[in-house]
């Protein structure tokens, strides 16, 4: 079995959507999904993720997203 080490630096080299699956994985052991809420936001999550993906949503940078907050909130 390979210690925790070993998992963490195999783990380090998988692509970033591949790490986020597995920080899902365990999120999930820690934190079961209880509600019918839980899964519907999955549901949602997916479906947003699909939709970038497919270029059908549009994504905006998070520089601009912090400027427009700054802007909105320092008036």
């Amino acid at each position: 079995m390979l210690s925790t080490k070993e998992i963490v630096k195999e783990a380090e080299s998988l692509p970033v959507e591949e790490r986020a699956v597995i920080i899902d994985c365990l999120l999930r052991t820690m934190n079961p999904l209880k509600s019918k809420i839980d899964k519907q936001w999955i549901h949602v999550a997916k479906r947003r993720l699909k939709e970038i993906r497919s270029g059908k949503a549009k994504t905006i940078p998070v520089e601009d997203v912090f400027d427009r907050v700054k802007k909105r909130f320092s008036t």
